[in-house]
């Protein structure tokens, strides 16, 4: 039941998406629209509409999520791997289900250590660009 669901959330995510699909959909209001006047816009006119969008719009939330949840795990499953994988540090594996605090925090701290690496690349260009204009000075005595 699981992979029917996936394949068939998958599919209505993917097809729902395209330009075609849209470009109906305004079709369909249109000619909505335009048969007002021919059931005198009555309340039954509405209604078709209005219980129309709303049983979509219900039935896609759900479809809509199940793809997001799946495609988040997979993602966060992937860059799990990256960091086991890589020089990371692990403590960013499975960091989704921290508290927005923890999260607060280990954002804080990444931030600190960008700046610090940053100040780190200033330094090494600095004593580059130092070095190179004694080269360029010596050059020019000699």
């Amino acid at each position: 039941m699981d992979k029917f669901f996936a394949r068939f959330a998958n599919a209505t995510a993917h097809i729902a998406g395209t330009p075609t699909v849209f470009l109906a959909c305004v079709v369909l209001v249109l000619v909505w629209a335009m048969s007002g006047p021919f059931f005198s816009f009555s309340e039954d006119w509405q209604l078709v509409i209005n219980t129309g969008t709303t049983i979509v719009t219900f039935l896609m939330v759900f479809l809509i999520q199940n793809t997001q949840n799946r495609d988040g795990a997979a993602l966060q499953t992937k860059l799990d791997e990256l960091i086991r994988t890589s020089n990371a540090d692990d403590v960013f594996m499975g960091i989704e289900k921290l508290t927005d605090k923890e999260l607060e925090v280990l954002h804080e701290r990444c931030e600190q250590m960008a700046k610090e690496t940053q100040a780190a690349l200033q330094k090494t260009k600095a004593e580059r660009a130092k070095r190179a204009s004694k080269s360029d000075t010596r050059r020019r005595s000699a």
